[in-house]
């Protein structure tokens, strides 16, 4: 092959490496054989053929395109030769931005080079114009605030075209997260930058050498051309026609760019009237942000965004920002009352009322709002108390609930007060230290003012607690305590007369709730003296409550009658006394919480008063307790209640008949009480003494006195009543049973034993006996005694009234008198001794050992014979019976 027809190869390139649009120098082989042979120019993968000029085979001259590829071969094609190859290659360096004082050789696009640093606040000015990226990296702004920069370097700015540029800043605000590997080329770029300025005029002229020959080569010929004309002076000279050329291409050029001139006049004064418009941007489209904002809620921003226009066009005489901003002013003015409105909202929260407060007093809002929404506060309250009692005095379904309506009102009216007074008092406070507007420093000479209205406003705001505790205590008095108000004060808070009147556990329950008020509200540190009307209220209430729960206790006990089921245990006694102690110590119980005495609280059974109307009530309660007993002692045989006998008559207890048949009868009741009145006096009054002290109860003596006189009484009553009807018809058959057959003293038989008219009314002192034991043998001793006291009198006078007795009337009347001592000698009192012994001393005395002998056996029979009988007469042997 020839070597015409070999293909090009590349073996050099000056320079090597360049920005786009570099003239470079091709050298090689076989570069083609002239221009028209030369048919392809690639380097870097762009087809650079346009700008190529062909020397000679080894040589080719073009400027570098705007490549795809940063590095890459340099590639010549030709007709003769074909594609070819390279042996070097070019390297594209990206094209630097010419600063504002460079020189360059070349026309730049300023725009292309320069951005502009711009503020929302001032238009462009020229000074601010500088290279956008002088480290020749990626600017990667961090999120450090402005704000926060001044902050860390005062005195010094980042623009590096300022004076005082702190290049610390810079690197903070535009390269805060760049990689060091980043910033190592920052500072290699940098010092290639230095280098090149270090060249100074010298790279400049370099860079354009071309054009200063060519320049040079242009003169010199205009210069030879003038020598050889020789007529400079001479009019048509070269020199004459030179100037009209140039006078007529100055001529043309002024009218080719005078269109041209004229539009950039026209760009630069609309340019610095868009740059006025970008500058106050902020004012005119502020009437329209102030809107949306508001419609948003975005206060805050509204507000930031009037000061600042405020402080910028306040004061303008330009009419344009008069007109934009005398609309601010109206916007800003319907803001004010839509907060206003929102302020005195109600319900609102403490966090709402202080943000529209302080949105307020930054719109300089006129008057006081703080005050306005406390005023406002304050009838809402008295209002919503007002509603709690009007709701339930007109709620006709009080059947509907469990708890009583005045219960339920003193809860809600609880809830409105510990609801709605906390806030009411922290706006007070807040609005006394100024912390309504104490967030920013340049609010302090607002904080000043407010304390100054506070401060002239105390008596006023102190006005409107009081008012509020007074309208809570009427309105609990009007419920629960009415005869405490005027008429007037109950035609506002009274009405509850249809309602029904609270039992003790209610009120307590209502005490309960006041004092949760009170607590509350002595937390939030109010002084005390405008809570005192409560403790007022509070001292009455547990005042009322004591005794209302006194008066209930003796409607319960009075109750109890109907409870009596006549059925005693061992000890001869009712569950009556224990279901009475049960009912008293409840009634304490119930009122331990109401009695209690809370810190600031009385004592109130430490009141005179207080202490002798409980003391009263309890002895009346006892009173009444013991009236029961005397009522039920005096109950007919048809008003004792026997539906549950068949309950007891089902019993598996074998002797639960026999209860029931005793507690069918009046003595036997009779004994049942006495019995109860009896565990009264020993025990049950005894327990409730300690009961009424253990709860701090005073003048127990004078109750227990009083209900120990009060069941004697009755005891004794009852008991005269029982030995009358059992006395009576056993004394009554004595004198009959005496003389029945017309037995004489004088004249009369041998006696054969004991007749039977004494053994009937032993027998009838047994029956006795057996009812007495049968209900409580305590009652035993105390009705024989008096049951034999009655006998032992009877014969006594039957005896003295005798005129005289034969020898055999003398033995049966001794053996008689002797048998019924000897048999009741457990139950003898003195009277029935000396009766005994009046009646022994009026029979003739016995002086034949015969007479005294046969007595003594006719005794011994008579004892051998009701042995059984009288077993019940021997106390060693009394055991109680089975039931």
């Amino acid at each position: 092959m020839s070597r015409a027809h070999q293909p090009p190869l590349v073996t050099g390139i000056s320079p090597n490496e360049g920005t786009s649009w570099t003239k470079v120098t091709i050298r090689g082989e076989n570069l083609g054989t002239g221009p028209a042979d030369l048919v392809g120019l690639f380097i870097c993968g762009h087809n650079c053929l346009l700008t190529a000029e062909w020397m000679s085979a080894s040589k080719i001259v073009c400027h570098v395109g705007p490549a795809k590829d940063d590095k890459g071969e340099i590639i010549v094609s030709t007709k003769s030769g074909g594609h070819g190859t390279s042996t070097v290659s070019f390297k594209l360096l990206k094209a630097e931005k010419i600063g504002i004082l460079d020189q360059s050789a070349v026309w730049v696009d300023e725009m292309n080079y320069y951005d502009m640093r711009t503020d929302r606040n001032k238009g462009i000015s020229p000074l601010s114009l500088r290279p956008s990226n002088p480290l020749g990296i990626d600017v990667d702004k961090g999120k450090v605030p402005l704000k926060d920069l001044e902050a860390m370097f005062p005195g010094v700015s980042g623009d590096f075209t300022s004076e005082n540029f702190s290049a610390t800043w810079y690197l903070i605000e535009n390269h805060s997260v760049t990689s060091f590997d980043q910033l190592r080329m920052a500072a290699s770029n940098l010092k290639k930058q230095a280098t090149r300025k270090n060249e100074g005029s010298l790279a400049y002229v370099k860079g354009g050498l071309s054009t200063f020959f060519e320049a040079q080569d242009a003169l010199a010929a205009i210069h030879q051309r003038l020598e050889s004309d020789g007529t400079e002076k001479v009019e048509g000279s070269m020199t004459q026609r030179l100037e009209n050329v140039l006078n007529r291409a100055s001529d043309t050029a002024d009218t080719l760019f005078q269109e041209v001139l004229g539009r950039k006049d026209k760009a630069d004064s609309t340019r610095n009237a868009l740059n006025v418009l970008q500058r106050f941007k902020f004012l005119f489209n502020l009437p329209l942000n102030i809107e949306r904002n508001t419609h948003k809620g975005d206060y805050d921003v509204v507000i930031n965004d009037y000061e600042k226009a405020k402080s910028l066009f306040g004061n303008t005489e330009v009419p344009v920002f008069k007109k934009v901003y005398a609309e601010v002013e109206t916007r800003i003015g319907a803001l004010r009352s839509l907060l206003l409105d929102k302020l005195l909202e109600t319900p609102s929260t403490l966090h709402d009322q202080k943000r529209y407060i302080r949105y307020l007093s930054d719109l300089h809002a006129p008057g006081d709002p703080a005050w306005q929404c406390i005023y406002a506060q304050h009838k809402w309250i008295l209002g919503l108390m007002q509603n709690c009692k009007e709701e339930f005095i007109n709620d006709q379904r009080a059947w509907r609930y469990e708890t009583p309506q005045q219960v339920q009102f003193v809860e809600k009216l609880s809830d409105v007060v510990i609801g709605q007074l906390p806030n009411f008092w922290k706006l007070w406070i807040s609005y006394v230290n100024g912390s309504l507007f104490s967030e920013t420093g340049e609010k302090s000479g607002q904080v000043e003012k407010s304390k100054k209205n506070a401060r002239q406003r105390q008596n006023d705001f102190k006005k409107m607690i009081e008012e509020v505790t007074h309208r809570l205590v009427k309105l609990v008095r009007g419920a629960l305590l009415p005869s405490t108000l005027t008429e007037l004060e109950l035609r506002l808070y009274g009405g509850w007369e249809s309602k029904t009147e609270l039992t003790g556990p209610w009120l307590t329950q209502v005490i309960h709730t006041v004092r949760i008020i009170f607590e509350a509200l002595v937390a939030l540190e109010i002084p005390n003296d405008l809570l005192q009307v409560i403790q007022d209220l509070l001292l009455e209430l547990r005042h009322h409550c004591l005794l209302v729960t006194l008066h209930h206790t003796a409607g319960d006990v009075k109750r109890l009658a109907e409870k009596e089921d006549w059925v005693v245990d061992n000890e001869g006694i009712t569950s009556l006394p224990a279901q009475f102690e049960q009912c008293m110590v409840q009634m304490l119980q119930s009122l331990k919480e109401p009695m209690e005495t809370k810190p600031g609280e009385v004592n109130i059974l430490q009141l005179d008063q207080a202490q002798d109307q409980a003391s009263e009530l309890c002895v009346d309660i006892m009173r009444v307790f013991v009236n029961c007993l005397e009522q039920l002692s005096n109950k007919t045989d048809g008003d004792i209640n026997t539906s549950h006998i068949s309950v007891d008559l089902a019993s598996p207890d074998p002797f639960s008949g026999l209860q029931e048949d005793f507690c069918a009868t009046p003595e036997q009741r009779l004994l049942i009480i006495l019995s109860n009145c009896q565990y009264l006096e020993k025990h049950t009054f005894l327990n409730m003494a300690e009961h009424f002290e253990k709860h701090g109860f005073t003048g127990t003596d004078k109750i227990t006195q009083v209900s120990v006189h009060a069941v004697k009484e009755l005891d004794e009553s009852l008991f005269d009543a029982y030995i009358e009807r059992k006395s009576d018809p056993i004394v009554g058959s004595l004198e009959p049973g005496i003389y029945a057959g017309y037995f004489d003293w004088r004249d009369c038989s041998t006696p054969t034993g004991v007749r039977n008219y004494l053994k009937e009314a032993l027998v009838n002192i047994i029956t006795v006996h057996a009812e007495v034991f049968t209900v409580s043998k305590e009652l035993v001793p105390r009705v024989l005694t008096r049951i034999v006291d009655g006998v032992a009198e009877e014969m006594s006078r039957l005896m003295q009234c005798v005129s005289s007795f034969s020898m055999n009337g003398a033995i049966q009347a001794r053996l008689e008198i002797n048998a019924l001592r000897d048999v009741v000698a457990s139950y003898l009192s003195s009277e029935s001794h000396a009766n005994f012994k009046q009646a022994l001393e009026a029979l003739p005395q016995l002086h034949s050992g015969a007479d005294q002998k046969f007595l003594e056996e006719l005794l011994n029979r008579f004892k051998s014979s009701m042995q059984l009988q009288l077993t019940c007469f021997q106390p060693s042997n009394v055991q109680p019976v089975k039931r």
